[in-house]
Formats: C-alpha cells, structure tokens, sequence
C-alpha cells in the first residue's frame, strides 16, 4: 500500500511543523512523518523572541494568556558588572514550556488540516523509496526536519557540512517566583545559565557549557552566589534533561526535490537563543519556494536565514572561551547600555550588523582598549 502527498515533512519538531502550517495555508497536501508521539520535548532555554512570537502569529498559532509569562528584554550578569536591554516599541518575548509550545503547534497543524503520523518510524536508506510507518511514500517534495542527526541529509547526499562549535545543554525547572522581568544570561567560567520566567511561580534554568562533567544545572548553580541565593530551597519541578547544540554550516540545503530545514539544514549554538526564529524564517522562505515549484530561491537564500545569529554566536562564544575579553565586554555594556540595546536590535532584525559596526564599532573598540588597562 502507497501513501501519496504533495509535500512529505520528516521531523515533526517546531521546524517541521511550521514549515508543514505554513505549506497547508497556501493549499499543499502535507504530510508529517515523525516516530515520537507528541508533545515532544527538548531541553532548551524556552524563551520566545518577539520575532518568534510574531512568526507564530502569522502562522495563526494562537498563545492563551495563560500559556506562558512574558519578559520585556535580555540581562546580561556576570561576576562584575550587569546590563539590560528591553524590547522597543512595548513588545515583549515569551516565556513557554517547549512541550506547551509544541502541543500548540500540532493542534494549529491539525487545525490546518496537516495530515500527521505520530509513532511512525521514517526508514531512510540509501538507494531505496522512504517508507513512512511500513509503507512506502509517494511525494512531489521531500522536506527533512529530522535535527542535527538529519536522516534525510544524509540520504539526499547533502551532508557535506562546516561544524563550528560543539557544546552541551542541560535544563531543569523551579519552583519559584521569578524575580526579574529580563531572561537573565549569567556568564561564568563554566558557561552561560538562561534564567527564563514561565509563570508566577515557575522559571526554567538552561545551562550550555563546554564541560559537561563540571556544569550541569546543579553544579553551575552551586557555583554561582547570584543564583545559588535566589534558588536557595526552591523545588526542582522537573528532571534534569540534556542535548547537544553545535553550529554548523552546510554547502547545499537542497538537491532535487529535497530541502532541509531547521537544525537539519545547519545550526546556531543555543547562545543566541536564535534556533526558533531561525527555523520559522526558513519554513517561510521554503514555503514560498515551494509554492513557486522551484527551490532555487530557497537554496540561495538559505544562508542569509543564519548569517546574522552565526555572526552573533561566534562573538558571544569568543567571550565563553576568553573569560578576561567577557568580563572587559560585560562591564563596556554596562558603562554604555545604549550599544547593548543597539546589539539587540540587531539581533532582532531591526537593524543590520554593518551598520551598527560602522556606527558603533570605534566606540566599542576604544572602550575595550581602556577596559583592559585596569
């Protein structure tokens, strides 16, 4: 027996299914293929961007008052020195637990009318039809969403790939009032720990580290007195979970009628807190391609998709693994906010990196010069 569809999507994660809501409102028959039954979960920081949020709009998901707390800008806080930055215009990030999140991507999915199957191992082998649950699959276009192991890549012959940085994610959840209205990175030797409010009385704690023996959540906590004090007691309410985050790049997103999207399709380290708004940009433009019925368009302007948050991430990671160049960037931040907040917009999207450097790049560079003669 045959399936047959019009776009087949391997990966049921957020990638996959944005891409396959995005896909169904402009008239595709989607089918999403992914051996887990939902929700599925994964240890990330579990902070949505403005961006994010409105990418989510656009596809029609619809977040309940109650699905999560906002938080109005990013804090950075070291040792030394703090600074903050909020969100312009009055908008807000959101804080939201991934499986909360990700139920509400399937019911919007199901909403659509994306066909889905859940538990339905997606065999992949080379010179041979993708089967889906047993049977084989029929499709004009074959998506692969499938994560940085990406099956699909490595069967479409795409795997030809850049691996830039590797580190190691750990995430617990707490009881606790969250006491900042900020997504709070706190840099240390071992890393860096997200601090993410998810309700009035919850925040998630996400540590990404290069040493995962000495920096799970726990340990990082212990080490450090500002977070130690503030979760002093307070209930772990969920297990530890881990994951990898690396960032990569590949020399081709698609071969044929095959596209990759999402982690699959080359990656940002979780630093940037980027990986979400990154892939519903990529759903977007794939689904334009698509629609054209040609994935030119998607294969050359796949890289500008991570440009930017690649960028960002190789600077921010230079600070993880030079702590004197961090604490000399932490405290030029926090005697001049105002290019942190220009940093932020950038990474939003509201205003090109060059011209931030052209604007703000002597400054920065002099006040780094100074900061390091003390």
């Amino acid at each position: 027996m045959k399936q047959s569809c019009d776009v087949l999507i391997v990966g049921g994660g957020p990638a996959g299914l944005a891409a396959a809501i995005a896909l169904r409102l402009r008239g595709a028959d989607v089918l999403v293929a992914d051996a887990l039954q939902p929700p599925i979960d994964k240890a990330c920081g579990e902070g949505l961007m403005p961006d994010s949020l409105d990418a989510l709009s656009r596809l029609g998901v619809d977040l309940p008052p109650d699905a999560g707390a906002p938080f109005r800008g990013i804090r950075f806080v070291d040792e030394r020195s703090f600074v903050s930055a909020e969100f312009g215009g009055g908008r807000a990030g959101l804080g939201i637990r991934r499986l909360t999140l990700h139920s509400l991507l399937v019911r919007r999915a199901e909403e659509a009318g994306v066909r889905t199957a859940w538990g339905s191992p997606v065999v992949v082998q080379n010179g041979l039809p993708i089967r889906v649950g047993g049977e084989r699959c029929r499709y004009q276009w074959l998506v692969g969403a499938d994560g940085h192991a990406s099956r699909v890549r490595s069967w479409a012959g795409l795997e030809d790939r850049t691996l830039k940085h590797r580190r190691f994610g750990f995430r617990m959840h707490y009881r606790v009032r969250p006491w900042s209205p900020y997504v709070e990175i706190h840099w240390s030797d071992l890393g860096q720990a997200y601090v993410t409010p998810l309700s009035e009385q919850e925040v998630c704690v996400a540590v990404v580290s290069r040493f995962p023996e000495r920096a799970r959540v726990r340990e990082f906590v212990n080490s450090n007195p500002l977070l130690r004090a503030r979760l002093y007691g307070a209930e772990a309410t969920t297990r530890e979970r881990g994951a990898i985050t690396t960032s990569s790049r590949l020399r081709r997103v698609v071969s044929g009628n095959v596209a990759l999207v999402g982690d699959a399709s080359g990656s940002v380290d979780a630093i940037t807190g980027e990986g979400l708004a990154v892939a519903f940009r990529q759903a977007a433009l794939l689904t334009e391609s698509i629609a054209a019925g040609d994935l030119a368009r998607y294969a050359s302007q796949h890289a500008g998709t991570l440009r930017v948050p690649q960028t960002i991430a190789a600077a921010m990671l230079l600070m993880d693994q030079r702590p004197s160049l961090r604490r000399r960037v932490l405290r030029v931040f926090a005697e001049r906010p105002a290019l942190f907040q220009k940093l932020l917009t950038v990474h939003l999207r509201e205003e090109p990196l060059p011209k931030l450097l052209l604007r703000y790049g002597p400054e920065l560079g002099a006040r780094l010069l100074l900061a390091g003669q003390f």
